[in-house]
């Protein structure tokens, strides 16, 4: 049942974009097309699950007992920048058109600070423990991934319907994603 009340808060409740405005950047910029957003969350599911492992591994086995728990923020934005590097080399193998799409984005995971927020906050836990970290991990990765996407199928119906002109582009978008968010505060009650 706990489980299941990380998953639900993180996904809804607590939606690490619309709630805690966390990982705007990407949000707002790979968000023009549904499959762009698609392998953006992907590979924010991906990066945001692994960083949470290695990150709560060394700190709970390695910065904790050593007394160096203030190198905390460093050696988690190092070990995330070496994450995307690796997500980088493998989607430019794997998929070159998906590698293409993200463009420059894909190296601003290195910089979102939702990965880099996910590591901290799942050390925050009563009882923190790795499964915990790792189901908080996923579940803010999904929260993440349904926003951009469904944000994302938003902004492509924008482009067919007609729009005042003063409104296209970025000040609709801003719009929507506001009511987006508002939507999402409709699940506050839930946990």
């Amino acid at each position: 049942m706990e489980y299941l009340v990380i998953i639900i808060a993180a996904i809804f409740v607590n939606n690490i974009v619309l709630n805690q405005f966390l990982g705007i950047c990407p949000f707002l910029g790979v968000s023009s097309k549904v499959s762009t957003s698609v392998g953006m969350s992907g590979a924010v599911v991906f990066v945001m699950t692994i960083a949470t492992l290695v990150t709560f591994l060394l700190h709970e086995y390695l910065l904790v007992p050593l007394g160096l728990d203030y190198m905390r923020t460093i050696t988690f934005i190092l070990v995330i920048a070496a994450l995307v590097q690796m997500v980088e080399i493998v989607l430019k193998k794997v998929s070159p058109s998906l590698y293409q799409a993200l463009g420059v984005f894909l190296p601003l995971i290195t910089t979102n600070c939702a990965i880099l927020g996910v590591a901290i906050l799942a050390l925050g836990f009563e009882d923190a423990t790795l499964i915990k970290a790792l189901v908080f991990a996923i579940a803010n990765a999904a929260g993440f991934g349904l926003a951009l996407i469904v944000f994302a199928s938003m902004r492509e119906y924008l482009d067919l319907i007609d729009v005042p002109e003063g409104m296209k582009g970025v000040p609709m978008s801003l719009l929507i994603a506001g009511l987006l968010s508002l939507a999402f505060m409709g699940f506050t009650g839930i946990v």
